[in-house]
């Protein structure tokens, strides 16, 4: 699934493409693409034919378009290979094509959204006073906003009985990280994904944030991550952040610090990569001691 990096690619392409642009007519080509829309396909085009869309706007995973005329937007859910494309109005119809969105003006692209497994989706939803799509108002805020409360989210930790990562992927605690940049960010930090969270004082939570933030910027200004063909931006290109992964994918390996072979470890029906020397074990408490030779 996309993260805080692809999500922001994709969002700044809308942005120069589709916003404040006014809608003609949209088409619905299959219904899981908007499940999320309870009130169907069919609704889900009227609804929107006429209304004029806002700047794109994002927070940590999840990507929406206001509405300009009114109190609702058009949350975007990418899922596992959802992708927006904008193209030429006679560009080929993509094999995966689940909605298209035509404008009014003469500028002669249109909106497509494509997705191969149908995870993902487009639904209408009402704003909250903040702007915020009401499904998502629980999504906290994520480590690249401005108004991120580092003091919040350290307070958060210590008070969760949890481990690091699961943390770091908890939406309600900090939004954005997913699994490759959640590996990526506790191999800067040396820190093993099965940290307890109560430990990490106030500098060590610092550090991770400043590598957390660190490693989406780097992600952020290639393009994002794109092992496939199934994460593109807005005009089809796939980001190359891949190639400078120091965690995510390396197993056996040699880590880039130590030289020690990368592990992989099956963690929450996801993997968690680490280096067993640079990120060491977190000791068992309350464990019996060894009984002598």
């Amino acid at each position: 699934m996309p993260e805080l990096p692809e999500v922001e690619v994709v969002r700044r392409g809308l942005t120069r493409w589709v916003a404040h642009r006014t809608v003609a007519a949209v088409e619905v080509l299959h219904p899981r693409a908007v499940r999320r829309h309870l009130a169907g396909g069919e609704n889900f085009a009227q609804r929107l034919a006429g209304h004029r869309l806002g700047a794109p706007a994002r927070r940590g995973k999840y990507l929406w378009l206001p509405l300009e005329d009114t109190d609702e937007a058009v949350l975007a859910h990418l899922g596992m290979s959802g992708q927006l494309l904008v193209q030429p109005h006679e560009a080929p119809t993509e094999k995966h094509l689940r909605i298209r969105v035509r404008f009014e003006d003469a500028l002669g692209t249109e909106l497509r959204f494509v997705d191969q497994r149908t995870f993902g989706g487009l639904s209408l939803h009402d704003t909250t006073p903040d702007g915020l799509p009401d499904v998502i108002a629980h999504i906290a805020r994520d480590p690249l906003d401005p108004l991120f409360d580092e003091e919040a989210f350290h307070r958060a930790l210590r008070r969760k009985r949890t481990t690091v990562k699961r943390a770091l992927l908890d939406q309600s605690l900090i939004s954005g990280v997913g699994n490759i940049y959640a590996d990526e960010a506790l191999w800067r930090s040396r820190l093993h994904y099965e940290r307890p969270t109560a430990t990490l004082t106030r500098p060590r939570t610092t550090e991770l944030l400043g590598h957390v933030r660190d490693v989406m910027n780097a992600a952020l200004a290639v393009g994002g991550t794109s092992f496939d063909s199934l994460y593109v931006n807005v005009n089809g290109e796939s980001g190359y952040f891949d190639r400078s992964l120091d965690a995510y994918g390396r197993e056996d390996l040699p880590c880039r610090r130590c030289g020690t072979p990368m592990r992989r470890r099956p963690w929450m029906n996801r993997s968690s990569y680490f280096c067993p020397k640079c990120q060491p074990a977190p000791r068992v408490t309350g464990a019996p001691a060894p009984k002598s030779p």
